[in-house]
């Protein structure tokens, strides 16, 4: 456990941000490891790296299983690299896809930009719309109708459901083992509510039941599947955007989206890092 950095990314003002553990090493440990290291840090995520070929393998665990993309985990690990090795471009090997990250170090404060995996979208049958609604009791109204309700990837799944009011965001509330059950039965990382303030920012909310975590303070992961979304669905708003997430849990965090019109291009999803304090 004394090699585990812990590093809040996606910070805003160098403060809140989400957390995760970052643990560079020569080998991986054997996945049971991984995950009981991860339950012992109690983040999120945990991202395990080990240098491979001109780059990093990197794996993402949370507390109860291993998740195959993980964003604030990697702008978290593009803080250890930097401090062992220095700003610049690197390649992290993924399960099944690869990315790169750009390190960069201002006034000592590393920020991080992330290319995503392709992304896609995809219909959401309208069974499960209904019973994710009841879940987080919300309704049709409830709901901005000009974003449709879609599955999101770009390295991650993730469901996209706009909500008209800021005020409907702010009471965000579900229990856990239901959405949890619902959540594994589409294989989705998190339930990303959002909330569209202007054609700059957007407040989103990430329920993470499935990793047994009520709330994310920041999803990078969620981010980039938005950007693929957005493009998708041919959104009028700014191709770089601000996405704010964790005020409503005492943990603002600030993330940058830039993407294309190209479809299916991997999405930039920027943020900065601050350490944690043992």
């Amino acid at each position: 456990m004394e090699k585990v950095l812990k590093i809040a990314a996606f910070t805003y003002n160098n403060i809140g941000g989400n957390p995760a553990g970052v643990l560079i090493d020569d080998e991986h440990p054997p996945e049971n490891e991984m995950l009981n290291i991860a339950k012992e840090v109690g983040y999120s995520e945990t991202a395990f790296l080990k240098p491979h070929m001109d780059g990093f393998r990197i794996r993402y665990f949370s507390p109860e299983i291993e998740i195959p993309f993980c964003g604030h985990a990697t702008i978290a690990s593009g803080t250890a690299i930097g401090e062992l090795h220095g700003s610049g471009v690197y390649k992290l090997y993924l399960n099944s896809d690869d990315i790169s990250i750009d390190i960069a170090k201002s006034e000592n404060i590393f920020s991080t930009t992330l290319r995503s995996p392709e992304t896609c979208t995809s219909e959401v049958p309208t069974e499960y719309i209904d019973s994710m609604l009841t879940e987080f009791n919300l309704n049709i109204d409830d709901i901005n109708l000009n974003f449709p309700i879609k599955f999101a990837s770009a390295g991650a799944k993730h469901i996209i459901i706009f909500l008209n009011s800021r005020e409907k965001l702010s009471k965000m509330e579900y229990q856990l083992e239901p959405v949890k059950n619902l959540m594994f039965k589409e294989e989705i990382s998190t339930i990303s509510l959002l909330w569209e303030e202007s054609e700059n920012r957007i407040h989103s909310r990430n329920a993470f039941a499935a990793g047994g975590v009520y709330e994310d303070p920041a999803t990078g992961a969620a981010a980039a599947a938005l950007g693929g979304y957005l493009r998708d669905i041919k959104w009028k708003g700014n191709k770089s955007f601000e996405v704010l997430q964790g005020e409503d849990m005492g943990f603002p965090s600030q993330l940058f989206v830039q993407y294309t019109l190209k479809k299916g291009e991997g999405v930039k999803v920027s943020g900065k890092t601050r350490f944690i304090k043992k």
